[in-house]
């Protein structure tokens, strides 16, 4: 049992595009195709990191495990939003609501902390060369990787406990297209409703500051460092190793902005419904895309491992 204190809701009722009829069909062919290549280009990745051992190297293991994450993310709420709609029926029992909840937190906070990691890593490669190895040995990222999903974890863990130890009063539903915790507070009773609001708020910000102010500080010591290289090439090489990350976490920080960061005032439930797009469909999708393009040497042996073999005669 999540909670003693919720009334006798069974279900919820997602109300996701229902709003859009006229816009469904389009809107599952093309989330459709973006969920597809966003699955396929993190297996790319993952496939292609596993067969090459020159990137057998912490930079890429974590590469790895930030595809697992954005897979794990995207399963966790695209299929139930596509089934939808094509569905008349948008019924969520309260247990799935809960654990969808639960997954979707879990592994987007994993992704914000690995992330982190992988600018700790650029830090320690760029401004501590000599001691990569030591710094950033198989214990040492085998224990930041670990770190990471347990921080995810417990963060799923806290806030779908506390929401779904809420009483809900009815209706039931949830103006959006999957369980997340704004729709879902506005369907809660009691006086506890405005604390744990405010609380799981607090918890999703400064988690989200804190990694992000890491993340701004390891910038901060290797923009320092590659300033102090003489030739203009050392620098560019330099630079290039953290071009793909540096986009994706202006990517992944600008669209979390929004969500979280965003003024309170009216707000209509259809532009919040098509908001979630940008950080459940969109970032994931263009996570893949950035490293592929940005990474000259995953590039390179995306080319070598896969291409060649599929169109030998253009190589």
């Amino acid at each position: 049992m999540l909670g003693q204190n919720h009334t006798c809701m069974y279900e919820f009722i997602l109300v996701g595009f229902s709003t859009f009829p006229h816009l469904q069909l389009m809107l599952f062919l093309l989330l459709l195709l973006m969920y597809l290549f966003t699955l396929l280009g993190n297996l790319l990745i993952m496939a292609t990191i596993w067969s090459e051992h020159g990137l057998h190297t912490p930079m890429y293991l974590l590469l790895c495990a930030l595809s697992v994450s954005e897979i794990l993310y995207t399963v966790a709420i695209i299929p139930r939003m596509l089934a939808d709609l094509l569905s008349t029926r948008h019924s969520i029992a309260f247990l799935a609501c809960a654990s969808q909840m639960f997954f979707s937190f879990t592994f987007g906070f994993t992704h914000s902390f690995l992330l982190t990691v992988m600018g700790y890593d650029r830090y320690v490669a760029i401004c501590h060369p000599l001691r990569y190895n030591v710094l950033m040995s198989p214990q040492v990222c085998t224990c930041l990787l670990g770190c990471s999903w347990a921080g995810g974890s417990v963060i799923g863990m806290v806030v779908t406990t506390v929401i779904f130890h809420l009483s809900f009063c009815g209706p039931n539903e949830i103006h959006h297209f999957f369980c997340h915790v704004p729709p879902l507070l506005k369907l809660a009773c009691g006086d506890d409703v405005l604390v744990v609001s405010l609380g799981v708020g607090l918890v999703c910000i400064m988690a989200l500051l804190g990694c992000l102010l890491l993340i701004l500080l390891s910038y901060a010591f290797i923009v320092a460092a590659i300033l102090k290289i003489p030739s203009a090439e050392g620098r560019n090489k330099a630079f290039s190793t953290c071009a793909s990350h540096l986009t994706v976490v202006v990517v992944h920080y600008g669209f979390a902005s929004v969500i979280y960061l965003k003024p309170k005032g009216p707000q209509s439930p259809e532009g919040d419904t098509l908001m979630g797009i940008t950080y459940t469909v969109l970032t994931p999708f263009l996570s893949p895309i950035i490293f592929s393009l940005r990474n000259k040497e995953l590039k390179v042996a995306i080319k070598k491992t896969f291409f060649t073999k599929l169109f030998p005669q253009n190589c």
